[in-house]
């Protein structure tokens, strides 16, 4: 499902978005939406990056570096397969 929205912006801004989207052939509102797509998987990812922020460290039973402990388990499954 789709909807209609008016955003006010800057002339400037407006002049931008008319030439990018002519120089790529596809609409002003083709490129706001991509736009809006492309900030919505950033926003995404600052909340990946607040957990593992959140939860660095808290595996402290393991000892060693985890890429010994990643090299140890395909080790194993590698014998096992």
């Amino acid at each position: 499902m789709t909807t209609r929205t008016i955003v006010t912006i800057p002339m400037d801004d407006k002049k931008w978005l008319e030439s990018y989207s002519r120089r790529r052939g596809v609409s002003s509102a083709e490129i706001i939406r991509l736009a809006i797509k492309d900030y919505r998987g950033k926003v995404s990812q600052g909340g990946l990056q607040r957990v593992l922020r959140e939860t660095a460290g808290k595996w402290t039973s393991l000892s060693g570096d985890s890429q010994e402990y990643v090299d140890a388990l395909r080790t194993e499954w590698e014998r096992r397969s």
